[in-house]
């Protein structure tokens, strides 16, 4: 193996334990018996039971569950849409100012779309008298924002590698464009709708910076939860919640890309 070839793999296996042994001291550490998360006393998994009898995490647990699956299917649809007009639709008057403005929340940082959310909705308050107050409907609404941008560039993909061929067939033969979408293309690019919408709902759970401005009182989301338990000190079972969402998000996007995978293979050329 060339000289340059070893530094490239040892920088990479370098980067790798950077990013994934403290994920790894993370999970391991949640079965510690000890309450010190620096102290290994034992195995145990007593640290997980005790997340059962955590109201406090539970209601924002089951808080941060509904909003992540509402966020995630309005951005499917909106998603889709706008997937459609780009993929679909050919060259038309806006369509750059269109694209930048769906994809500008993928590079666009957390604290300028949470502050200029938060301003939208106090000005819309003080004009419309909606949204009344701030909550889980401001929240689905913020993630939908960005979430939709992430939904749209996974159809988009799917939608440019099929075969328009097979739409043309189905419109030569006489269906109108709604069953021309609704019979041959929502079959064919469901793979991704399903890839996106994992993929979304994982943006929104573990969302914490967005939700932080946009959220009110009675509406504090697991994330939100996780931060503020961790500045009074660290605790196993923190660690114990860490490690379940781990594993969440982890499969979700595993299975989303495995989806996505799919998807391009089955696709006819």
């Amino acid at each position: 193996m060339k000289r340059g070839g070893i530094w490239l793999r040892a920088w990479l296996i370098a980067g790798l334990a950077f990013l994934y042994l403290p994920m790894a001291s993370l999970v391991i550490y949640s079965f510690n018996e000890s309450r010190l998360v620096t102290l290994w006393s034992g195995f145990s998994t007593k640290w997980y039971g005790a997340l059962l009898h955590d109201t406090q995490v539970l209601d924002a647990a089951w808080l941060s569950l509904r909003i992540a699956a509402v966020t995630a299917t309005l951005a499917v649809v909106l998603g889709t849409l706008a997937a459609l007009a780009l993929a679909r639709f050919g060259p038309f008057r806006g369509r750059a100012l269109f694209s930048g403005l769906v994809t500008a929340p993928l590079v666009m940082p957390e604290v300028i779309i949470g502050l200029s959310l938060l301003l939208l909705f106090v000005a819309l308050e003080q004009t419309l008298g909606w949204p009344a107050r701030r909550g889980m409907l401001t929240i689905v609404l913020a993630h939908s924002t960005f979430a939709t941008a992430y939904v749209t560039v996974v159809v988009q993909a799917r939608l440019v590698g099929m075969d328009p061929a097979v739409e043309e067939a189905a419109q030569d033969l006489g269906a109108p464009p709604w069953r021309v979408f609704q019979h041959v293309t929502l079959p064919l690019i469901a793979p991704a709708l399903l890839a996106g919408w994992l993929l979304a709902f994982t943006l929104s759970l573990d969302d914490l910076v967005t939700s932080s401005f946009v959220s009110g009182p009675g509406a504090t989301t697991l994330p939100m939860v996780i931060y503020s338990k961790v500045r009074l000190g660290l605790s196993p079972e923190i660690n114990a919640l860490a490690t379940i969402l781990l594993l969440v998000v982890g499969a979700s996007v595993v299975v989303a890309t495995l989806l996505n995978l799919r998807a391009d293979e089955a696709s006819p050329r």
